[in-house]
């Protein structure tokens, strides 16, 4: 179950199914994404072909992406009680 997202955009979308502050390129995938994510307990539960799961290191250590499009990234982690957290949209570039 999807807990906290931090990115605005990406929180209307979910709650609100309102697409302002994403980019309408991404709108499908991050639905996608966004339902999978709610469903998932775990970080392999994320391991999808195309979404290329990967954990992050440095900074953002603790916390796994998925592949959105081009250099964005969708990150997220996992709280002991299985709900995904801190979910965030971000362009690593």
């Amino acid at each position: 179950m999807i807990r906290t997202i931090r990115h605005k955009g990406l929180a209307a979308l979910y709650e609100k199914d309102q697409t302002k502050g994403v980019q309408q390129g991404q709108i499908k995938r991050l639905r996608a994404i966004l339902t999978r994510l709610d469903a998932a307990s775990n970080p392999a539960d994320m391991d999808f072909p195309g979404l290329r799961l990967h954990p992050l290191k440095g900074d953002l250590a603790g916390f796994y992406a998925v592949d959105v499009s081009g250099n964005w990234r969708m990150v997220f982690r996992f709280d002991a009680d299985g709900d995904a957290t801190d979910i965030d949209l971000i362009d690593y570039h």
